[in-house]
């Protein structure tokens, strides 16, 4: 499946950049919308080791009907901004700087004045302000994903949202959309975060 062959790559790739160390981060892309069909990396797997085979394919549910493992644990958050925002991929990283300014601000941390914020889809000028919502982070994955429905209602401009402690959630209408998204937000959160340390 071309689809968990490019999956493999941006595992590894962010992995090379520290973004997804360890067993953290996980990725989806949607393989059918009728019916809905994600293909989505397998819980607890080393994205710098990933592999092909750990890429499972689930249904809207989050059951498994291709391959072999359990669905990162995040399966429903995947579910909600596919749903909510008609995405095609979702990305999640567990950076340094995400993790950090998720901590150190309450509610939203707004990003502005940057050159790179164009890079975002639909964004035209670096004097767009965008918003990143932050969300008090669960082990309740029911709740926890209402909850990211509900922001994502509320936020109907943002590009991605952060979970507190935790890390960066965006997504696109493709895959390397939301790659390219990862990429323009990882710089913006750095460099924001050295701007305030």
């Amino acid at each position: 499946m071309e689809i968990a062959e490019t999956l493999v790559e941006i595992g590894r790739n962010f992995y090379g950049r520290g973004w997804v160390l360890g067993t953290s981060g996980n990725f989806s892309a949607v393989t059918s919308r009728e019916p809905l069909r994600l293909a989505i990396t397998a819980s607890g797997v080393d994205k710098g080791d990933l592999a092909a085979s750990q890429i499972l394919e689930i249904d809207q549910e989050g059951r498994v009907i291709a391959g072999e493992g359990k669905p990162s644990d995040e399966t429903k958050l995947h579910l909600t901004v596919v749903r909510t925002r008609g995405a095609n991929a979702v990305l999640h990283t567990h950076s340094v700087w995400s993790t950090i300014l998720s901590l150190k601000n309450d509610g939203s941390l707004e990003i502005e004045g940057f050159e790179m914020l164009k890079g975002l889809s639909g964004v035209r000028t670096h004097e767009h302000v965008e918003r990143l919502p932050i969300i008090d982070n669960s082990q309740d994955m029911t709740a926890l994903s209402r909850m990211v429905a509900e922001t994502l209602e509320k936020n109907p401009e943002a590009h991605g949202f952060l979970l507190r402690g935790h890390g960066l959630y965006t997504w696109g209408a493709s895959l390397s959309e939301a790659r390219r998204h990862v990429e323009i937000f990882e710089f913006l959160l750095e460099a924001t975060g050295r701007m305030k340390s």
